[in-house]
């Protein structure tokens, strides 16, 4: 009996419980994960932050935020590959949900920090943990539709984000936010944990090592392969959407540019972007072609951006938009990552490797804000030269990453292998 007639058969539902709670999963990820670049201005200066402080406190708590999902994404990963999906996916929703009502009560700027820490941490698993079941319970040939699902529906939430924070005070948008995913938390009993999963603790194998990444160089390289070519996303989001404002004056945009709208924007490129390159994976029946579509266009994306000048403002939210659908690959990222490694090891490599990706937006904005102030003494010019080398390195990833298109899942990693 081979390893697929071992497994029985599912009826092709792409909209079970596992996507559907998935899917709200993420886009209450999203949500929480962009809204403090959202409100990161107006809630620095309801803290009496002022002038230039704004942007130094604000790359200050995105980097704490971010150090959280990193280490939130390492823990998160061997807790899903031991005690199984389902228990990260619920627990890291109750810790940033909690996290994100207390954010909405921060009275400084240490309390503001200790709070995106704690959510970061939180958001760190859910993704990962969402992705992995998905992939595990859906058919081969049809999980590239249920994992095109779960990332279009949750890069949504950053903009809904936006016209919450456009309608409600900094603190409230939190309380939304934090409450959205305690609402979640009700949807746990009606999901199911992967058989997959179920059946690899039977196996004498590590599960949830972390160690395995490390100990077999060219599995540390497939690894880090996946880690580099999610790198220009959070070069876009972390760096030009981020600042947009800060880029806008540079820019002589014609007119005030709000981060808010900018992310909502980018974001709104984003849920298309995802939507097309998870159905253009299933037409292609290939991961790797799509991705490199996708870079070329950021690389176009990037180079327009950098050079407009005196444009309007609605065509520099335009712009934002253009960007976010250059690398909306996200879900095929994600599935990549998924689709590369064994089921003992899967979930450590699916929550790692996006927070990871989100994590590096900490070298990103060091070396941006060093080569901006010491160098090219301009953002595009620091920009630029940032953005080419992690496109660079998603370049030179791709070219070396293997095609999982309908690969069987049904296997396990060791020591040999």
């Amino acid at each position: 009996m081979n390893a697929e007639q071992s497994i029985p058969k599912r009826p092709i539902i792409l909209l079970n419980a596992a996507v559907i709670v998935a899917a709200l999963g993420y886009f209450v990820d999203i949500y929480d994960l962009l809204l403090f670049s959202i409100v990161r201005v107006p809630s620095l200066q309801s803290l009496g932050i002022k002038g230039d402080a704004v942007a130094n406190k604000g790359v200050f708590i995105l980097n704490v935020q971010m150090i959280g999902l990193l280490a939130g994404g390492i823990f998160w990963g061997i807790l899903g590959d031991r005690k199984g999906r389902l228990s990260v996916l619920f627990g890291s929703i109750l810790i940033y949900s909690v996290a994100n009502i207390a954010n909405g009560f921060a009275a400084s700027i240490n309390s503001y920090a200790t709070w995106r820490f704690i959510a970061g941490f939180g958001l760190a698993g859910e993704l990962g943990s969402g992705i992995t079941l998905v992939a595990e319970l859906m058919p081969k040939e049809k999980r590239g539709y249920a994992t095109t699902i779960v990332a279009s529906v949750g890069v949504f939430g950053a903009v809904v984000a936006f016209f919450i924070a456009r309608h409600f005070p900094w603190r409230i948008s939190y309380f939304i936010g934090g409450s959205l995913g305690l609402c979640l938390l009700l949807l746990r009993v009606k999901v199911s944990e992967s058989s997959v999963f179920s059946k690899s603790r039977k196996a004498q194998v590590s599960h949830g090592s972390f160690l395995l990444l490390f100990n077999n160089w060219s599995r540390f390289f497939k690894y880090l392969r996946c880690i580099l070519i999610g790198v220009p996303l959070w070069f876009v989001v972390g760096i030009l959407i981020t600042f947009s404002p800060e880029f806008g004056r540079e820019m002589k945009v014609r007119g005030p540019v709000d981060a808010g709208a900018a992310v909502a924007c980018c974001y709104g490129g984003l849920v298309l972007g995802d939507i097309i390159s998870g159905l253009l994976s299933q037409l292609l029946k290939s991961r790797v072609k799509v991705v490199y579509f996708y870079l070329f266009l950021a690389a176009a994306g990037v180079a327009i951006f950098i050079n407009l000048n005196r444009i309007s403002l609605a065509s520099f939210y335009v712009l934002c938009s253009g960007l976010g659908f250059s690398v909306g690959y996200w879900v095929i990222f994600m599935t990549i990552a998924t689709e590369q490694f064994g089921t003992n090891i899967r979930a450590t490599v699916t929550t790692t490797a996006p927070n990871f990706v989100r994590g590096m937006v900490v070298p990103i904005t060091i070396a941006f804000e060093y080569l901006k102030t010491d160098i090219f003494h301009t953002g595009r010019g620091a920009a630029a030269l940032v953005g080419a080398v992690c496109l660079a390195l998603a370049f030179w990833s791709l070219s070396r990453m293997q095609e999982t298109f309908s690969k069987d899942l049904n296997y396990l990693e060791t020591n040999n292998n």
